[in-house]
């Protein structure tokens, strides 16, 4: 191979810092920028959920086809190839409508390649341990998140607009790409780094029952789990804080996302899934705060918030490979993501919905989600013991 598995993991971790500089810069002003263009409460929080949800029910077309086509690399470069040219193109004056469909385009160019790419660190993940090699990965990846709305936030404060601050995005998109053409032509077939091969055909073998528990218990998570859109909206509706300051608050819940990751994905490698009952705290007291009391009480909330997000990020896909055989792996991912998207969907445009006419009402119906996926999540812990192939 012509990288360790760990220079493998980390140079791919460096593309995805770069890539997240530009999405992630992008949507920590998502809902301030449609409500600029005249968008309500409940479209922010549609069209924010709908991205996610897009970004996740795809993937059932995009995973099983990059198993069956076994071209990880080119559903990869696709992706991100869709996301670099989406972002940018805000700056251009579309409206609500063309606003939406590019936010959206950027979230097909996520489902495009995260099962490939999922697919791919897993196999380096086999020699370093998934957990720790998921959780580097979501580091990197986080500090994009976190250098990101930072750049956009200085470009705002600077210029007081938000062209300026998509188109800039252009440049660390740009730099990506070359980083992961290179990657491609230095480790052309990284699922030589596993020593075990499995010879049973990928399409006889069936996912476990373990591993749907697991996916019903992520969905229950995530219908509870507010999008970011929906809580910038509210911190700017209400006056809680200066639209400028959201991107840092946005950059500084990436910072402990990434944080989050990496103790979860420690963890993860030494005691299993059992980690991932902090998952529906987290994301049921994260959302709560969110929108809850004044400015340090929203502040908690959204830094709790981050921490979810750690998990939901890095650890999950830890847990996914190792719940599934090796050549169902990328199907697996875009089963699971397209399972939770959809429950994200929903519950987003349901909280939207809320948001509107009862913050008590949000708070109800999160706590129950989390509730109910905690005890979905004791049903699987017992019998979802890994079946690593490492």
């Amino acid at each position: 191979m012509g990288l360790s598995p760990w220079g493998f993991v980390v140079t791919f971790g460096v593309v995805s810092l770069l890539m997240d500089v530009v999405y992630e810069g992008a949507r920590s002003i998502t809902g301030p920028f449609l409500g600029s263009l005249g968008a309500s409460a409940a479209l922010v929080g549609a069209v924010t959920a709908a991205g996610e949800a897009t970004a996740l029910a795809l993937r059932l077309v995009s995973g099983p086809a990059a198993d069956r086509t076994h071209r990880y690399w080119a559903w990869t470069i696709a992706g991100y190839l869709l996301t670099a040219a989406a972002v940018p193109a805000l700056a251009l004056p579309l409206g609500v409508a063309g606003a939406s469909a590019l936010i959206l385009l950027e979230r097909v160019g996520k489902a495009v390649r995260s099962p490939a790419k999922d697919t791919l660190i897993s196999h380096a993940g086999s020699e370093t341990g998934r957990g720790k090699a998921f959780a580097i990965h979501e580091a990197l990846d986080q500090t994009g998140a976190f250098a990101g709305p930072l750049l956009v936030a200085a470009v705002l404060a600077a210029t007081g607009g938000y062209s300026t601050g998509f188109a800039i995005l252009a440049i660390p998109g740009a730099i990506a790409m070359v980083i992961l053409f290179w990657l491609a032509r230095k480790v052309p077939e990284p699922a030589r780094y596993e020593a075990t091969v499995e010879e049973t055909e990928g399409d006889a073998v069936a996912l476990s029952p373990d591993f749907w528990r697991y996916a019903v218990f992520v969905a229950l998570t995530m219908a509870g789990y507010a999008t970011f859109g929906l809580i910038g909206y509210h911190l700017s509706e209400r006056g809680i804080a200066p639209v400028a300051s959201i991107p840092v608050i946005y950059a500084i819940a990436m910072g402990v996302d990434a944080i989050a990751a990496l103790i979860t994905g420690k963890y993860y490698d030494q005691i299993g899934i059992k980690v991932l009952v902090s998952l529906p705290i987290l994301a049921g007291l994260g959302t709560v705060l969110s929108f809850s009391g004044g400015f340090w009480t929203a502040i908690a909330g959204v830094l709790i918030w981050g921490a979810a997000m750690g998990v939901q990020e890095s650890t999950l896909r830890a847990g996914v490979a190792d719940l599934v055989p090796k050549q169902r792996r990328a199907t697996a991912y875009g089963l699971f993501a397209a399972f939770y998207g959809a429950a994200w969907f929903v519950g987003g445009t349901l909280l939207g919905y809320l948001y509107e006419k009862s913050t008590a009402g949000l708070v109800a119906v999160c706590l129950a989600m989390q509730v109910a996926a905690l005890v979905m999540l004791l049903l699987t812990r017992q019998r979802g013991s890994a079946t690593s192939d490492r």
